[in-house]
């Protein structure tokens, strides 16, 4: 297996939405949007022997994902969300435990994540004791962190969140996170102070705030910038921010300044399409 640029690690499921099923999980959508702009890109799931773990593999590879570490689980099933709509609010369920509460370590896994340039997790991989031990082992072997925190009440613990945070490189968040982890650490959640106190408090070079009503401030460099675009006001079920994750950190492996990689993320369109099962 040719060694990946970048690997993404952890959930990989089928959403039902009440339009119909959807390939769900953040690494996987950011595997495949990366992919999307020419980068080479692997993924690290685990899925059902089951007849919804064969259609997510057959999708992902439709997709042109590689399919090499997604593993297979004998004991547990495919991964499941169930998201419906109350006004303007998506509300999701997740049903646990499933197949990708259980990555397994392994030689193969190891093995991309050390010769990857960079890896992309979220704190909803960690939900689980199995997946948590597996991303703590990978994360240390990792040249460049990146952190999409993704927090999914009931499935993220404080200390856990703080872990993650204080091994990215970069970290992606929402207005709404910041907010949620800056009252956990007794501190103001105002951008402009937040993002360099957080840089300082838990080391990440890079964080990137995401607001769908005011734009994406990133800090870098030590300075704070600012843009808006069309990537931060799609709908959440979109891709608008898998887009925005993609393209941010494509411009920062091609060493553009942070100014040209922010504005050309909040550029970024959503992709073309959900992810329905294959014909």
């Amino acid at each position: 297996m040719t060694p990946a640029t970048i690997v993404c690690i952890g959930e990989m499921f089928w959403d039902l939405l009440p339009e119909g099923r959807r390939a769900g999980g953040a690494p996987l959508h950011a595997a495949l949007q990366l992919q999307r702009l020419g980068q080479s890109v692997q993924l690290i799931s685990r899925v059902g022997d089951d007849e919804l773990g064969r259609e997510l593999l057959a999708y992902s590879a439709h997709a042109g994902l590689g399919t090499q570490l997604i593993q297979r689980s004998r004991s547990h099933l495919t991964g499941v969300g169930k998201t419906s709509v109350r006004g303007h609010q998506h509300i999701y369920r997740l049903v646990e435990p499933v197949a990708w509460d259980y990555l397994q370590y392994t030689p193969e896994v190891q093995a991309a994540v050390g010769q990857a340039r960079a890896v992309v997790y979220s704190s909803l991989t960690a939900r689980s004791a199995a997946s948590r031990e597996t991303l703590y082992r990978l994360l240390p072997q990792s040249r460049y962190k990146v952190f999409d925190v993704n927090l999914r009440a009931p499935h993220y613990r404080h200390e856990v969140v703080k872990y993650l945070l204080r091994q990215a490189d970069l970290v992606r968040l929402t207005r709404a996170e910041l907010t949620e982890i800056m009252g956990w650490l007794g501190q103001p959640a105002t951008p402009a102070t937040a993002l360099p106190w957080l840089a300082g408090h838990f080391g990440p070079q890079v964080i990137c705030l995401t607001d769908s009503a005011a734009g994406a401030t990133l800090w870098a460099a030590n300075q704070l910038l600012h843009a808006t675009g069309p990537a931060l006001t799609a709908p959440p079920e979109s891709g608008g921010a898998d887009s925005f994750l993609a393209t941010l950190l494509t411009g920062l492996l091609q060493g553009l300044p942070p100014a040209d990689y922010l504005r050309q993320a909040c550029a970024a369109a959503p992709p073309p399409g959900p992810g329905s099962p294959p014909q």
